[in-house]
């Protein structure tokens, strides 16, 4: 293990560049999705929701490495990313056939859930133009080489949605590593996703291969579990308990398989029921373990990309250059946040974040 060796801003154009799909989520509020007559519309995906994270709650540079059919969907899809601010000069458009036989964009219809009812997730992304990218269509050399990148990030779901995608992640984590680029990857299990390609040993014959290439690892107890082979002690099949011991012990023996790691972090999630979850996080860092405070009963309005948050939170901690406890505590304090609000992506700002790291209450701020 050895401390990240961040490259100052100066000598690069972006704080972080991900690679990933985006989809457009299709919300049905306090509705069903088999009962729904009208959805909301929000733009996300587990590696974009990182960099837009950064870009509108810690106010740093970031770029986002995906395909699109060229249709009004994909146009609505960017001009979300416009109001998120996450620049897509690398963003590539598919010619659009006029019904999608051969390219489309992904849509992803989610339910909240609340109480006993959980969460619901529904994508239809089959043929989409982020899972037709191929080795050598993405010019990494410029985007590392010459523009320049302190931090790239890219994970499990975009490595899962074809034959293709592994090979993309491969080829630029090659080259962010020939630049000196810290490379991040979630683990981000998608049982959905792999099912159709080889299920969990194809997850698993993929992501340990990949992980060879990461400087930091990021991903819950299932992901590490379906993904690389580990098994969490302590945890039940429903993950109904929290011991930081077992997840202590099961992160040791991935640091000691891939000794290429210099952090691996964890968010740790207690599902009591749909709208209320014990939520906390471990991050192994230089040798050392760094805990957030757990928070118990934690009231969730939409849980899916509280782990995204998570991870832009840590990176930012990192790219800040605050420490690995501030960084684990602020990556535990924004995911919290996230969960409060509707969408994929978070809505909070770094002086919220900031607040409940402090143990801030919900007194109204006026």
């Amino acid at each position: 293990m050895s401390e990240l060796q961040i490259k100052p801003k100066t000598q690069c154009r972006w704080d972080l560049v991900a690679l990933g799909e985006v989809m457009l989520r299709l919300d049905p509020g306090d509705c069903r999705i088999h009962t729904a007559r009208q959805f909301r519309v929000w733009e996300g995906g587990g590696e974009y929701n990182v960099a837009r994270g950064l870009r509108r709650c810690f106010g740093l540079e970031t770029a986002i490495v995906t395909a699109f059919a060229d249709n009004q969907i994909g146009r609505l899809l960017e001009d979300l990313i416009f109001q998120g601010g996450v620049d897509q000069r690398h963003v590539l458009w598919r010619k659009y056939d006029g019904v999608g036989r051969t390219v489309r964009n992904g849509l992803n219809f989610t339910e909240r859930g609340f109480g006993v009812r959980a969460a619901v997730g529904c994508s239809d992304r089959g043929h989409t133009a982020a899972s037709q990218l191929k080795r050598g269509e993405i010019d990494w050399e410029k985007i590392f080489g010459q523009e320049g990148a302190r931090w790239f990030h890219t994970g499990g779901v975009f490595a899962a949605l074809s034959e293709t995608t592994p090979e993309v992640a491969l080829e630029a984590m090659e080259a962010a590593r020939r630049h000196g680029t810290i490379v991040s990857y979630d683990l981000n299990y998608r049982e959905s996703l792999w099912k159709g390609i080889g299920g969990k040993e194809k997850a698993q014959q993929v992501n340990r291969e990949l992980v060879k290439l990461v400087d930091v690892l990021l991903g819950n107890e299932e992901d590490f579990t379906a993904c690389l082979g580990y098994e969490v002690e302590g945890v039940d099949e429903s993950y109904s308990k929290l011991d930081t011991r077992g997840f202590r012990r099961m992160i040791e023996r991935v640091i000691g398989e891939y000794p290429n790691l210099k952090a691996v972090a964890t968010t740790l999630r207690v599902a009591k029921t749909a709208t209320l979850n014990d939520w906390g996080a471990v991050l192994y860092y230089d040798g050392e373990f760094y805990e957030a405070p757990l928070r118990k009963d934690l009231e969730i309005y939409d849980r899916v990309g509280g782990g995204d948050s998570f991870a832009s939170g840590l990176i930012y901690g990192f790219l800040a250059g605050k420490g690995p406890q501030w960084a684990v505590e602020c990556g535990a304090a924004h995911g919290a946040l996230a969960m409060t609000t509707p969408g994929d992506t978070t809505m909070a700002t770094l002086a919220e974040v900031e607040r409940v790291m402090r143990g801030g209450t919900a007194r109204v701020v006026r």
